[in-house]
């Protein structure tokens, strides 16, 4: 469970696996800084046990290049925890950390990196508090910073390397460390929103202790869409939420929309059922059936969702139903637009259901529900054969009658124009194939 995690194996320092400095190779030459860009993630954190991930929280880190520094602030939000926020900058030339800080209900750290490292370290659990000062004019980078830098390398297929790291903590006997990058090798990931993606493999680990990671890295954005790490017999997985993916062009007016749904004084009104349930490509193709009961009415309570049918839900309608043709999730709704979405529930036995307060304009209707399909097959038993002076003259087959009930259901959508205000507008919606 999660109050028995590692707080090292947690992003970012799950990623750093360092063992004992080792040689002083120059890494600021090894990352290309123009592979950066700005912009704002949110990884979602799961811990997988037995290939079955349960979701425990999730980062959301701001990217900012400005000037000659990089800066990276991430919002932490972990069940069971207030958030918390850190704060890493360096240098965007040499990427050497020039400022760290981190402030949780756990502790408060501030670290300030010159020639020296200065700083402080409360642990809030204790009230202690160390005073930090130790040399700090050797190259390194800072392990909060380090996961990002790994997509700036320049990775290829059976690429290596050590990078030296700095991470403090107070248990620590040497805050300088080395994180070794294994393996580089070709891979692909698969997002639920934009399909496949040609990536980089790179494995990083810490040969004192094995534990490792494992980052998949986009080879033309160098986005780093997940991180499997290892630490301890823990696995934890970080995949990116992709919540800044929305193809939707189509801008929004939340005022306008809401207007459509609550200004108005029009009414749709109408009954929502299925029927002729005996057709191709049914359950019932190609039986002989008869006695189907001609309407099937939507329970009592069954919703009935009312869209807006501007331009803007008319685009992230028709950019789902492509999604879900691709095998794909869809994008979801912003709360404002969700929030001009309308809900009723049919409210009586004949399937009658009714929005009000409309203003003109098209709206889209949806709904689905199921029910029982109840008829009666002629099911041959038996044949009879007919003589005449003992001579065979033919067969003629035996049937019976045979009642069945099959659970079935309705998925029914229709797009109605309200003309004038205060216009009632009879509508059935009616759905003619199972």
């Amino acid at each position: 469970m999660f109050p028995q995690f590692r707080p090292s194996i947690l992003f970012p320092a799950a990623l750093l696996f360092l063992t004992a400095m080792g040689n002083s190779a120059l890494a600021q030459d090894k990352f290309d800084s123009k592979l950066l860009k700005n912009g704002k993630y949110t990884l979602a954190c799961y811990t997988v046990n037995n290939g079955s991930e349960s979701e425990i929280g999730t980062f959301t880190i701001g990217i900012n290049t400005s000037g000659d520094k990089l800066a990276l602030t991430t919002i932490t939000a972990l069940a069971g925890l207030e958030e918390w926020k850190d704060t890493a900058i360096s240098d965007l030339s040499s990427f050497k950390p020039v400022y760290r800080a981190s402030h949780s209900t756990l502790k408060d750290m501030v670290l300030h990196f010159g020639n020296n490292v200065t700083g402080y370290y409360v642990d809030k659990k204790t009230g202690k508090k160390t005073q930090i000062q130790e040399a700090g004019n050797g190259y390194f980078i800072d392990s909060y910073t380090y996961p990002f830098l790994l997509s700036l390398l320049p990775l290829s297929s059976g690429y290596s390397t050590d990078l030296p790291v700095y991470e403090y903590k107070p248990a620590n006997n040497d805050n300088l460390k080395k994180a070794v990058v294994e393996e580089v090798k070709n891979s692909t990931w698969v997002s639920k929103y934009t399909g496949k993606h040609d990536v980089w493999e790179v494995t990083v680990v810490e040969p004192a202790t094995n534990e490792k990671s494992v980052s998949y890295i986009d080879k033309k954005t160098r986005r780093l869409w997940q991180i499997d790490s290892w630490s301890d017999g823990q696995q934890i997985r970080m995949v990116d939420t992709e919540n800044d993916f929305n193809s939707i062009k189509a801008a929004f007016d939340k005022d306008a929309t809401m207007k459509m749904v609550k200004g108005g004084k029009s009414i749709i009104y109408g009954q929502v059922f299925a029927r002729d349930f005996n057709d191709n490509g049914t359950v019932f193709a190609k039986m002989q059936v008869v006695n189907i009961k001609a309407k099937q009415v939507a329970p009592r309570g069954t919703q009935v969702i009312l869209i807006p049918y501007n331009e803007y839900f008319k685009e992230w309608i028709s950019v789902n139903e492509s999604q879900r043709k691709k095998g794909r999730e869809g994008i979801a709704l912003s709360d404002d637009a969700a929030q001009c979405i309308k809900a009723t529930n049919v409210y009586d036995d004949q399937g009658h259901f009714e929005f009000v307060n409309l203003m003109p304009g098209e709206y889209l209707l949806y709904t689905e529900f199921g029910f029982d399909h109840s008829y009666t097959q002629a099911e041959v038993v038996g044949y009879t054969d007919h003589y005449i002076n003992g001579m065979f003259q033919g067969s003629s087959t035996n049937t019976v009658d045979r009642s069945y009930s099959v659970g079935s259901g309705a998925v029914v959508k229709k797009v109605v124009k309200v003309s004038k205000p205060g216009e009632k507008v009879e509508v059935k919606l009616k759905k003619t194939h199972a």
